[in-house]
């Protein structure tokens, strides 16, 4: 663990050396992990297939660990707490983990729905290591009914059978279902039921009494013994953690608090995800039972992130958690909730969040991580253009190219946001060298940055208007040659075909309208990716003038667009969600919500749709537009009931709506509106 720490730093390349070196369990998943990282940061495939093979090494090592500890205890830590094997039982849970996430990233349904299954799997583990921490504190009279150090309560009392108790309260846990079995079959082929009566004919091998075997007896003595049963449902599966209880009290064994640890940032890094989960992704989650609570899960994590800081100089183990704890909390709150719409007022802790990051930079002042962060938290503040400046200091540090491709794609997006678009175009570019992950996206936004150059000097410099334009045409018609080489749980990814029905909108309106590419393009496309990147909420008074003006100036300027008078139903509604959008954050919410009225849905929703290469995503957005105006209206959650009423109504309407190709990039901030709106009590 204190060789996994230099990935915290920035400096993998001596994170992978020292854990080469060793082949216990903790070495493998420390490897596997620093891999991970460096997968999920760029999504390429070739170190996703590495980090696919490390993170199997990992659980194969802590699935043999625990079976050998199970058989002879001598041979694991001696714990007061937790059963034998339970450290080999978390590094098999934080493996599968990262296995699922990776199976879900791989491209294939196939993989995606082990992944889940996995998923599954992990969970019931890290279940079965919460319940044998309850039975210790009860024990030592520390648990009660109003006692919150508890990770997990009110799960599915089933679950509990795979401990087996004895008289004196301790468990025993016994390992998982080998890696070997899960890459064969998702459920078990041999299984002994406890049900009076026998199912008949198909059954759904993803239903939950197909794949109920997930707790660690699953391994335990003669493979022909029965195995108990247990029902994963994570409905109202988590107690509060309470951040004011310290762990360390209880106990001062590193690797106690090692586990604990863990399994609370495990646990909360669960709950925080499935919370985020967008409506239409949530269906699909159903099918194994998932269900969210990210208040839950942020206790967790704040819980875990408060081991920053060594004990004795030798306790690294719950260190590593600690940060990673940290990593998360920030990124959630920075780079999801910052930018949702309908939030409780105590939704973000500022405060508390600017400690944490203070910490972190302190502890690792060369990580380009927290940078990152910092940057981020000054963007949620509207403060853009020192937030291009914190992320431009890390410009001459050394690091990871992942975290690299990272910087260059948050400077990029901010200077969009500044309207500095030669420095957006020039940044999506140098991000093609840097990560495989999305060339289209890259080309698509530096070509639109071109468009708004082509349109601000047309008039006054035609030479370098014109220059422009080539330069917009080459990287948007780039877009066809790179879509549909990645993928998400087998279908083409939603941006890709976004771009590609841009695109060839915009070649049909020129052959059409007999003009040059870049003169067909339609409202501005510039814009319209702040929007879906949530950067209007990141623009201070001045920019979002200047992104009113240019709106309004692309139908009342007939210099700028002769067309407008021409223009079709679905550019006139994408045109009014922009607009309404600027003038919401500019306070003028009135005009905001009669300009969603008049600009969309006065127009037919079969026409919009009718379109040739129909832009359809103003029709649920400009519901979800409408929803913000009355929160704001209202006050937030203390205001006027029946406009929160009305509020939640434009909620269920976005919610009901059809799909549309960007629907992930607004999906969170749905998800996070309705659970705010329940708080309220709407």
């Amino acid at each position: 663990m204190a060789s996994a720490s230099h990935i915290m730093n920035d400096d993998m390349e001596r994170a992978e050396a020292e854990l080469s070196k060793g082949t216990s369990p903790f070495h493998k998943l420390g490897l596997s992990t620093a891999v991970f990282l460096r997968a999920t940061l760029g999504f390429e495939k070739e170190v996703m297939e590495q980090a696919a093979a490390r993170i199997t090494e990992a659980e194969e090592s802590a699935v043999e660990h625990q079976r050998r500890a199970v058989k002879d205890p001598s041979t694991a830590h001696q714990s007061a707490i937790y059963p034998p094997g339970a450290e080999y039982a978390l590094c098999h849970a934080e493996s599968q983990l990262m296995s699922a996430v990776i199976g879900v990233l791989n491209e294939s349904l196939t993989e995606s729905l082990r992944g889940f299954y996995k998923l599954r799997k992990a969970f019931a583990t890290l279940y079965e290591l919460s319940e044998a921490e309850q039975r210790y504190l009860r024990r030592i009279g520390k648990s009660s009914t109003n006692s919150q150090t508890s990770v997990v309560s009110g799960m599915d009392k089933s679950l509990s059978s795979g401990v087996q108790t004895p008289a004196d309260g301790s468990g025993v846990l016994t390992p998982a279902q080998s890696v070997s079995d899960d890459e064969d079959n998702f459920v078990d082929a041999a299984e002994t039921t406890t049900t009076s009566s026998k199912k008949t004919g198909y059954q759904d091998p993803f239903a939950d009494d197909a794949m109920d075997n997930l707790t660690l007896n699953d391994m335990a003595g003669d493979p022909g013994t029965a195995r108990p049963r247990a029902s994963v449902n994570m409905k109202s599966a988590f107690a509060q953690a309470d951040e004011e209880v310290d762990f360390r009290i209880i106990t001062s064994d590193p690797i106690d608090l090692f586990i604990h640890s863990g399994t609370a940032l495990c646990y909360g890094l669960l709950q925080l995800l499935l919370s985020m989960v967008p409506p239409a992704f949530s269906k699909l989650l159903a099918i194994f039972s998932f269900r969210g609570d990210r208040e839950a899960g942020l206790r967790m994590l704040w819980s875990a992130s408060k081991f920053k800081e060594t004990i004795n100089g030798a306790m690294v183990f719950e260190e590593a958690n600690s940060l990673a704890a940290g990593l998360i909390t920030l990124g959630f709150y920075n780079g999801a909730i910052a930018f949702c719409d309908v939030l409780l007022s105590t939704a973000v802790p500022r405060p508390r969040l600017q400690t944490l990051l203070s910490e972190m930079r302190s502890l690792y002042p060369h990580s380009k991580l927290w940078l990152l962060e910092e940057a981020r938290m000054l963007g949620a503040e509207r403060k853009l253009a020192k937030a291009v400046s914190i992320v431009d200091s890390a410009s001459q540090q050394r690091g990871l190219k992942q975290i690299e491709a990272l910087r260059r794609f948050e400077r990029s997006l901010n200077c969009l946001y500044l309207h500095q678009y030669e420095e957006c175009a020039k940044g999506f570019i140098e991000c093609v060298g840097l990560n495989s992950w999305s060339h289209a996206l890259y080309y698509y936004i530096a070509g639109v940055c071109y468009v708004e150059m082509y349109r601000e000097h047309r008039i006054s410099e035609p030479a370098k208007a014109a220059s422009y334009a080539a330069k917009a045409q080459e990287n948007l018609h780039l877009v066809y040659s790179h879509v549909g080489k990645k993928g998400f749980m087998g279908r083409q990814l939603p941006f890709d075909v976004f771009v590609v029905r841009k695109v060839r909108k915009w070649d049909a309106r020129a052959k059409s309208w007999n003009c040059d590419f870049v003169d067909a393009v339609g409202v501005s496309p510039a814009a319209e990716m702040v929007y879906f990147w949530s950067g209007f909420k990141r623009m201070d008074e001045d920019l979002l003038m200047k992104s009113l003006g240019k709106l309004i100036a692309w139908s009342e300027d007939p210099k700028l667009n002769p067309r407008w008078g021409q223009e079709v139903v679905d550019e006139r509604a994408m045109l009014a969600v922009l607009q309404a959008t600027c003038l919401r954050f500019l306070g003028r919410v009135p005009e905001a919500k009669k300009m969603l009225v008049e600009g969309v849905w006065a127009h037919d929703a079969a026409q919009i749709k009718a379109c040739d290469h129909a832009d359809v995503w103003p029709l649920p957005i400009s519901h979800y537009e409408m929803a913000v105006c009355l929160w704001d209206e209202a006050g937030g959650e203390q205001g006027d009931r029946e406009v929160l009423r009305r509020c939640s109504e434009q909620i269920s309407l976005v919610e009901r709506s059809e799909g549309y190709e960007l629907e992930a990039r607004v999906g969170l901030k749905v998800t996070t509106a309705r659970e705010t709106l329940r708080k309220c009590g709407v």
